[in-house]
């Protein structure tokens, strides 16, 4: 991944540094050499840790804590630099403007210095954003409650509790174990019927689960754990030494799930009973569009559950569009996937420029989605706004 971004970040640590030593620096240390040294000094260490992050797989589990941990340094740093030179250009902009003979008068303004005072409290802010999501966001949990009311519900099931969970990316957070007992604290103590896990339990390895399977073990439910594979459980992202042992670590993930007592749904269903009443849960393997793996099979998971309500448990949300509304009747699936990149801001997020449905509930004639974004996080422990998530469904007869 580094090696695909690397003349990206580098334009990103000194292009800004170029603009503020020209436009801040320079004018004002010309005889002091070493201020001079002091300004560059950060990008400097910057670049020579970016060259070595390019050496080497970068998802073994020390590769992923050492790129996470330069991301966050790296962010700091860049993010309110930027920030404050894309303010500085607005305001010289500005101030060109104010040449103009119609605007003369903007030039009784100091428009320049206005610009780079808020550009510094922008810069302020956004070293802010990083610190707090990197140090508190990715494990301030929250509960979200979400009423699915449809007329297919069996009565059985009316005020039928599932708890949505997905994307722990344990990997990342597995040196904080008691932020996963917390999870699994939090989830029991809703007392759910079902609990549904929508896929990405690792970063790429199963060994990421060594020390946390009796932790996972400990979640209750009255019908039990259900879960799916996402994008990252099948191990792409790895050099892996061959095809058979990527194959072997899977095999292995499968089995701590089974040991865990979770029942993991490979293009499979489970008829799950209340009374003489009856839902299916359907669950399939990763359905996503290039470059993620499209393994979903719906009518061979589907298989017998004709007239019934269906829960469908699919990692990619974008497989509701592809293949479940045109093809299927399935009443509500669960996704996960988009974390929402991690980052929310009232009601935006970066990731509706790629997922139209990237977290919460979305409805389309007699079929919805839910989207969950997420426990964990990818590479890096961060998160603001969107904040990890534990759903809460309740199903309801309409």
């Amino acid at each position: 991944m580094i090696h695909r971004i690397f003349f990206f970040l580098l334009m990103l640590l000194w292009l800004p540094d170029a603009y503020i030593y020209r436009c801040m620096v320079k004018p004002h240390v010309s005889r002091r050499r070493w201020l001079r040294w002091l300004h560059w000094f950060p990008s400097a260490l910057l670049t020579l840790a970016l060259v070595c992050l390019m050496f080497g797989d970068n998802f073994t589990s020390l590769r992923v804590t050492l790129t996470g941990v330069y991301m966050i340094t790296f962010l700091t740093v860049v993010v309110p630099k930027c920030l404050f030179v894309i303010v500085s250009l607005l305001g010289k902009s500005f101030s060109l403007i104010g040449r103009l003979p119609a605007l003369c008068w903007l030039q009784k303004f100091p428009v320049v210095t206005a610009f780079n005072v808020m550009g510094g409290l922008l810069a302020c802010v956004g070293a802010y954003i990083i610190l707090y999501g990197c140090i508190f966001g990715w494990r301030r949990f929250e509960v979200k409650e979400v009423d699915f009311a449809h007329p297919d519900v069996p009565e059985a099931f009316d005020g039928y509790r599932i708890v949505q969970i997905s994307d722990f990316h344990l990997g990342t957070i597995a040196r904080y174990p008691d932020e996963v007992r917390r999870v699994v604290e939090m989830i029991n103590a809703q007392h759910p019927d079902l609990i549904a896990f929508t896929g990405d339990l690792v970063n790429n390895e199963a060994t990421e689960l060594d020390g946390l399977e009796e932790i996972l073990s400990g979640l209750k439910a009255v019908d039990g754990v259900f879960s799916v594979l996402g994008n990252h459980d099948y191990g792409p992202y790895r050099q892996w030494p061959s095809k058979r042992a990527q194959a072997e670590n899977l095999a292995d993930l499968k089995r701590r799930e089974a040991d865990m007592g979770w029942r993991l749904l490979l293009n499979e269903r489970e008829i799950v009973k209340r009374g003489n009443d009856s839902i299916a849960v359907v669950g399939v393997e990763n359905d996503g569009k290039p470059p993620f793996p499209a393994l979903g099979d719906l009518p061979k998971a589907t298989q017998g559950t004709e007239g019934m309500f269906k829960l469908l448990l699919s990692h990619d949300p974008s497989h509701w569009r592809r293949r479940v509304l045109p093809e299927t009747d399935i009443q509500l699936m669960l996704a996960g996937h988009t974390h929402a990149m991690q980052f929310r801001l009232g009601g935006f997020s970066p990731s509706a420029w790629i997922y139209p449905e990237w977290g919460g509930l979305y409805t389309e004639g007699g079929q919805s989605l839910y989207v969950n974004v997420g426990l964990g996080s990818v590479m890096i422990p961060y998160r603001f706004g969107a904040w990890p998530e534990i759903s809460v469904i309740t199903l309801h007869r309409k």
